[in-house]
């Protein structure tokens, strides 16, 4: 006899799927749970665009059906919530952006994979305008943090993670341009990983702002994200990066081995105030200090980023915005930040942006040299706590931009160069605000990244830390 499962809120993505394999909870309970915590939230937490309730069930009930019949998938049935910028049949992609957006007739590639693997996606994730800045509000108003209502989740995939922090769903997926999966993640208490540029679709697009944005997942667990993440990799013909193909849910339950860890608090030249919050000072000593006690060796060490290095991310960026901009349906609608961005991708558009995509083998080689003598490095995800959920509302370009780059400098360059990130929870700043880290690999390498990650989540446990329901 099977005892039914009661409460879910907590449920994983894996424990999930079991209980759908055992009979202890059936899809249809559990898309209706997800569905009515998105709608009591809503008013409060505000982390989705749109919520697929008729279809959701309909595709819960067809669930229920196949693994009634024997059928077994990996995701049959759990309920899983895509950022609003990946396209999903009979819903519009709006990606933050106000307007009268059409529905897609198609699914992205990424959406395509989730639905082979039998999730059931049951809605659509806020984000800021075209995903440009790292708190998640717009003209639908601001996505608000589980951990304290007064604070930004993160973004641009804040939606999605406030969704998996509070429990509205196991894990979701987000997308990464200049650390916004992996923002997010650590303002959140998730596990969020930045995979290898390529490693999952961004189909319909060959590639998404010009190399620099991949598609990821957001995760209470290490074992949940890696899951999602395998599921999930895979190319379509038209994709313009095609990494070789790697798993990493094999790896959770293997220790790493004793790594050489540079631990980086290097800024780069962007951050308007260089400056390091103290808890997120002492949230990096903690975890190197963990590592060392894990039998790593953990040594200070910095990338060799240059002073330029910047001047290769902002014609890809906003070049990607002008793009963007070109599909919306109602640009004077847009806010006049994207509008005056959008203006400067136009001017960098042509030999600026050229000039960057060329520079960037040079780029790889100087600051890879890092890996000639370390494994992974160790370097902080944010460099201050979630910022108040209003601290961009308002105000122009350049005290935006002082806003966001004293906040968050220390996720972009990855995406640059399109290697792998994992940000990993760090515990609590006084106040009970979540922070994280961020493990930072070379080429192909998260299996190892998400085995060291695993392994600390073994030792710290900070799946076993929660938000109070406040809606």
């Amino acid at each position: 006899m099977t005892t039914r499962i009661e409460d879910t809120r907590q449920l994983g993505l894996e424990d999930t799927a079991k209980a759908l394999a055992d009979g202890t909870a059936t899809s249809v309970e559990l898309v209706r749970r997800s569905l009515a915590a998105i709608e009591a939230s809503q008013p409060t937490l505000n982390a989705f665009k749109v919520v697929r309730r008729t279809a959701a069930l309909a595709e819960a009930a067809d669930a229920d059906r196949r693994l009634a019949a024997g059928e077994r998938l990996p995701l049959l049935g759990v309920p899983i919530a895509v950022k609003d910028d990946v396209d999903v049949t009979g819903e519009p992609t709006a990606f933050g952006c106000p307007g009268e957006f059409p529905a897609k007739s198609a699914d992205s590639e990424v959406v395509r994979r989730l639905r082979a693997a039998g999730a059931v996606i049951v809605g659509k994730t806020n984000s800021p305008e075209l995903g440009q800045w790292p708190l998640t509000g717009g003209e639908f108003g601001h996505t608000r943090n589980p951990w304290a209502h007064d604070r930004t989740p993160g973004g641009s995939s804040g939606g999605s993670a406030a969704a998996v922090a509070a429990g509205l769903v196991p894990a979701a997926l987000g997308s990464d341009g200049a650390g916004s999966v992996r923002i997010p993640a650590s303002w959140t208490n998730l596990v969020g990983i930045k995979p290898q540029r390529g490693r999952i679709s961004t189909w319909p697009d060959a590639e998404a702002f010009y190399g620099i944005t991949v598609n990821g997942p957001l995760a209470r667990t290490v074992a949940d994200a890696a899951l999602l993440l395998d599921l999930v990799s895979g190319n379509h013909e038209g994709d313009l990066h095609q990494p070789p193909p790697v798993t990493v849910r094999d790896t959770v339950d293997r220790e790493p081995g004793r790594l050489r860890i540079a631990l980086s608090l290097k800024i780069p030249y962007t951050a308007t105030p260089r400056t390091l919050h103290p808890e997120i000072r002492d949230a990096i000593g903690a975890t190197a200090h963990t590592l060392r006690r894990l039998g790593h060796e953990v040594v200070v060490a910095d990338p060799a980023y240059g002073i330029l290095f910047g001047l290769n991310f902002l014609p890809r960026s906003m070049a990607g915005l002008e793009q963007w901009r070109g599909r919306v349906p109602d640009p004077d609608l847009l806010d006049p930040r994207t509008l005056a961005n959008a203006r400067t991708g136009r001017l960098l558009g042509g030999l600026p942006l050229r000039a960057a995509r060329a520079a960037e083998p040079r780029m790889r080689r100087r600051i890879g040299a890092i890996f000639d003598d370390f494994d992974v490095i160790l370097a902080p995800t944010t460099a201050t706590p979630p910022p108040l959920v209003d601290a961009i509302d308002g105000i122009g370009n350049v005290e935006t931009d002082k806003v966001v780059t004293a906040a968050c400098p220390y996720a972009w360059p990855w995406n640059v160069l399109g290697w792998p990130s994992v940000n990993v929870p760090a515990g609590f700043t006084s106040d009970g605000l979540p922070r994280g880290v961020q493990l930072m690999g070379h080429d192909n390498t998260e299996p190892m990244l998400v085995s060291l990650a695993a392994q600390l989540e073994r030792e710290l446990r900070w799946d076993r830390e929660c938000p109070e329901q406040w809606w």
